[in-house]
């Protein structure tokens, strides 16, 4: 780490920026490998690496030659060190020559990218599997029309749906998308009844894979798809699984070189999968197989690298190969929560009329498709939390009264105290500072009374999984509680997805965080009936954003409340967009 700290400052245009020193490295490797006396070819190499781990597929040079500091997310002073003319410099880059070269520069009339060849490679791998799938529609299923009117005549408002179900049955990949609420998983549950309905006589039984970017949105599928299949036929209902796997686990599953075993594979939540897991995906589904990707393309881009769901369904290539489901069943079309995500999305000059509309409330009951502003200004002392906690978490904070007091948990109650914890969600949007996760969860801790200064493990402390563990068989996003268990000793409870529990010692625990209160990041793949989005107060950071908001406030199914000392930052982020190059829509 030192050494790459050094060699910043052997490159010294390079200080003063927001480059990392790895990104410095990676271009003064180049120079050392092949020499250029042009300063210009350092700089692209390095705003490539910089954009990369921005989340950017690829540096885009006409942004960066017509507005660099909107497109790096620079200041002005940051920019100012840059070469007038840096994108130009491309043209003769001794690192964008030969096969195997390290950098590509893919340019074209209205477009100029230049890519890392990993990401280069990832990006023309989907497209090419995903074209190789269009050209060799399948056979579709028997009678599908017939199908179509038994799955779909009880259910209104279904025509989108349908539609979706008719297309995904005669291609081998669609994309549906949609809002919460709006029939996702209703859909891809009767896409699978129609495809099992239409199996001609003697043909073997359909192999299904369910996934989803991580444990809480798998768990969440599996839940849903149970739920859905009961309006089913009997004859199809048993063979939908509802055991859905995280894509990380699918892919390990498959050996290098080969493909899963299966004839449908179905992915929720697809707007969190990265370009180059995306890549891994469409390598490792047969070209026989039935892709169906579900997400909302609005919400939050992948943490890693890519915008991949939402660069292809802009694509006109794939335009046909997707539907939009736009009619929500769970928020009302005339206000409420899907008022407030709509006005986020397509109006935000509406924002500051719906805030001036809404009562400021000590605290109301729940109610369905509700929004609320707490009142609650300055960093949130304890004292003044506790109300909001202790109402928000109610059934939760009456049910943990019995293990603070000594009492031993069996598995019905750390079920039943799983499942009302997650009914009330306090979402962030920065991770530091006061009104940041870390401090957040804190205070929010010191407010209930739970654990001692310098205590790690306490009664009551809910811990997020932050990374995949095979061993134990947690994944990245699970969340489990705290408890006493009959033995004396506390244990973290986890939901195993069948009705049971696994417990867990904490001292096997890896990488765990307290989550009283997480970043809207980490709530994607999660509903919670209640929800409460903090804003920042006077904060200009590039993190808060439309699509930001726009994920916070449809976590939410039944109540939202919004804690805004300063609305103003509202209207600033909805202003700002989330904008990552790449060349999947072209």
């Amino acid at each position: 780490m030192m050494r790459l700290q050094a060699l910043v400052h052997e490159w010294p245009p390079a200080l003063g920026t927001p480059l990392r020193a790895s990104e410095v490295a990676f271009a003064l490797c180049l120079q050392m490998r092949e020499p250029s006396t042009d300063d210009r070819h350092r700089w692209l190499a390095a705003l490539a690496a910089h954009q990369w781990g921005r989340g950017h597929a690829c540096l885009d040079l006409l942004g960066l030659q017509d507005n660099p500091a909107d497109w790096l997310g620079w200041l002005p002073g940051q920019v100012q060190r840059l070469p007038a003319d840096v994108a130009a410099g491309v043209a003769d880059c001794p690192w964008i020559v030969g096969a195997d070269s390290p950098l590509v520069w893919v340019h074209g009339e209205g477009f100029s990218r230049l890519y890392l060849r990993r990401a280069w490679q990832a990006e023309q791998s989907i497209r090419a599997s995903l074209l190789a799938r269009l050209q060799a529609p399948p056979e579709p299923p028997q009678a599908v029309e017939d199908s179509l009117k038994t799955l779909f005549a009880p259910l209104a408002h279904s025509a989108q749906q349908r539609e979706a179900c008719r297309l995904a049955a005669h291609t081998r990949v669609s994309l549906i998308t949609g809002g919460p609420g709006t029939g996702k998983t209703t859909t891809v549950v009767r896409l699978l009844a129609l495809l099992l309905m239409g199996q001609g006589p003697g043909a073997s039984a359909l192999r299904i894979h369910l996934a989803a970017p991580t444990g809480k949105a798998a768990a969440r599928l599996g839940e849903s798809i149970a739920q859905a299949r009961q309006d089913l036929p009997e004859a199809v209902r048993a063979h939908i699984p509802a055991d859905v796997q995280t894509l990380h686990r699918l892919l390990q599953s498959v050996p290098e070189d080969h493909t899963l075993a299966t004839d449908v594979v179905v992915v929720d939540e697809a707007s969190m999968i990265d370009l180059e897991m995306m890549a891994r995906l469409l390598a490792a589904v047969p070209l026989h197989a039935r892709l169906v990707l579900l997400g909302d393309r609005d919400q939050l881009a992948s943490v890693e690298a890519g915008a991949v769901l939402t660069q292809l369904g802009q694509s006109p290539w794939l335009a046909p190969y997707t539907v939009r489901l736009t009619h929500s069943h769970r928020f009302r079309p005339d206000g409420g929560i899907g008022a407030w995500a709509r006005a986020v999305q397509e109006s935000p000059e509406a924002l500051p009329a719906l805030w001036d509309s809404l009562e400021s409330l000590e605290w109301q009951a729940q109610g369905q498709d509700r929004v609320q502003r707490w009142p609650l200004s300055g960093e949130g002392h304890a004292g003044a939390l506790r109300p909001l906690l202790q109402q928000g978490w109610a059934d939760w904070w009456q049910g943990l009264q019995a293990p603070l007091g000594g009492e031993a948990c069996d598995d019905a109650k750390a079920l039943s105290l799983l499942a009302a914890f997650a009914r009330f969600g306090v979402l962030c949007a920065l991770r530091e500072g006061p009104w940041g996760v870390a401090q957040l969860n804190h205070r929010i801790a010191k407010a209930l009374g739970l654990g001692r200064p310098g205590q790690e493990w306490y009664v009551g402390r809910p811990v997020m999984v932050t990374r995949n563990d095979y061993t134990l068989g947690r994944m990245n996003g699970d969340i489990g509680l705290t408890l006493p268990t009959a033995d004396g000793q506390l244990r973290v409870a986890f939901a195993n997805g069948k009705g049971g529990v696994h417990w867990v010692s904490p001292a096997r625990l890896g990488l765990v965080e307290t989550v009283f209160a997480l970043t809207v990041h980490k709530s994607q793949g999660s509903e919670f009936g209640h929800v409460l989005l903090v804003l920042p107060q006077d904060v200009e950071a590039p993190v808060l954003t439309r699509e930001l908001v726009y994920t916070g406030m449809t976590r939410a199914r039944q109540t939202l409340s919004l804690w805004l000392p300063q609305p103003a930052v509202l209207w600033q982020a909805c202003a700002r967009t989330v904008r990552r190059s790449g060349g999947l829509d072209t």
